[in-house]
């Protein structure tokens, strides 16, 4: 009994391990945005290309990606893409002229998009394999990640602002990162669980392409409208706080500020409420609050029922990621690069489609449209067969009652 709580732990450390890497290599290069606009001699314009072209490779990585998984499994693919990165950021210090960069951060956006799915698909074979929730926690360490790179920039640059030396630091948490994951790691992938429907199996194109199924595509609009709404909050609630609620300008930052912390918070104990409940209901459940609450707080307007909106978008949405991923890495590796891909799409394109609606009425109506995203990841997911581990769903409790004495994968939350 022990050892196997000390395999699941040792597992998910490791796995954690590379959730905080990603995090932390990410968040390392844009807390330099600002040095590496005077170094290179970028215009706001170069600089937001130089943002897109690495979202941009992220999500062109979709193809490569699954091939990948499938020759290299999760395990290797998470330790090549994760060492990439690793060398792709001092190659960015270096970076001697604008072209040069933007080639980087499009490879970075590559890799950034291996290691994604990788250490998702490693989440997801952690849950089966133990039959225990995880997902939400690791998601929570890719926000301590990025925390302990603000943390290291603002380190770094009371010391010295040159790019290499900070980058060479961080190189060097990544690699110990690295190194205490390695061993760790899931050696074996879950296999893809077979539909039951006829309808949701993938289907094959005429050249015998696999097309992804119904089910594949609701996980990606799912998970696409899911990070429309976080990409959306993190760029837009302090001005919305600033030029719509009149808030001080010390109280502006708050916006994100209030939305981070209940999203962490939430990832931290959101994997209680999936084993309770199960992966469809927090999805569903969390969506609709999210929605609801940011709709009724620009009904109402002010400072504080915004910053109300704002915290019930954050505890709503957290877990909508996690679970979604799980899902699609339990129907293989083709529908995960696939809902990942859509889910960067989505963190990519959200906040510039707000800006349009902005500026085309206003951001009151900008921020609606984010509501309105969140409500429709509550539709989406209602389309989904989610097999979670939540002991309160109904066909969970229908399994346990049908074969009360045999060890079986619960199912939970069967999309109708």
């Amino acid at each position: 009994m022990f050892r196997v709580r000390d395999d699941f732990r040792r597992a998910q450390v490791a796995i954690a391990a590379l959730f905080c890497f990603l995090g932390l290599q990410y968040a390392t290069w844009a807390a330099r945005l600002p040095a590496l606009k005077t170094e290179l001699d970028l215009s706001e314009a170069e600089v937001g290309l130089l943002l897109m072209a690495c979202g941009a490779g992220a999500a062109a990585s979709f193809p490569l990606v699954a091939i990948l998984t499938k020759r290299l499994g999760s395990r290797l693919l998470a330790l090549v893409s994760a060492s990439v990165l690793g060398l792709l950021l001092l190659a960015l210090a270096a970076a001697p002229n604008y072209p040069v960069a933007l080639v980087i951060i499009c490879c970075d956006g590559v890799a950034v998009g291996c290691l994604n799915v990788a250490m998702n698909a490693q989440g997801a074979a952690l849950e089966v394999a133990h039959q225990r929730t995880a997902m939400s926690q690791l998601h929570a360490t890719f926000s301590a990640g990025s925390l302990c790179a603000a943390l290291l920039a603002s380190g770094m640059n009371a010391v010295t602002s040159n790019l290499t030396a900070h980058f060479a630091v961080a190189c060097v948490l990544l690699s110990l990162l690295l190194v205490f994951a390695r061993s760790g790691l899931l050696t074996e992938d879950r296999p893809a669980e077979k539909s039951a429907e006829p309808e949701d199996s993938p289907e094959r194109s005429g050249r015998g392409l696999t097309l992804p199924s119904r089910i594949t595509i609701w996980m990606g609009c799912a998970m696409a409208f899911g990070t429309v709404t976080e990409g959306a909050m993190n760029d837009w609630s302090a001005l919305y706080m600033k030029d719509v609620a009149h808030a001080a300008s010390e109280v502006a930052p708050l916006g994100i500020a209030v939305v981070s912390v209940m999203m962490v918070l939430a990832r931290v104990f959101a994997d209680g409420w999936r084993s309770r409940w199960g992966d469809g209901r927090i999805v569903r459940v969390g969506s609709a609050l999210a929605g609801v609450g940011l709709a009724v707080a620009l009904l109402v307007g002010g400072v504080v029922p915004a910053l109300i909106g704002f915290a019930c978008v954050g505890l709503g949405i957290a877990a909508v990621t996690p679970c979604v991923y799980v899902a699609a890495a339990r129907a293989g590796s083709d529908a995960l690069a696939l809902v990942a891909a859509m889910g960067t799409t989505g963190l990519l394109a959200g906040p510039a489609l707000i800006g349009f609606i902005a500026s085309g009425s206003s951001l009151v109506w900008g921020m609606g449209a984010v509501a309105a995203s969140a409500l429709l990841v509550s539709v989406c997911a209602t389309r989904i067969r989610w097999t979670g581990l939540g002991k309160g769903d109904p066909a969970t409790k229908a399994v346990a009652a049908a074969e009360p004495v045999v060890d079986v994968e619960p199912l939970s939350d069967a999309g109708s």
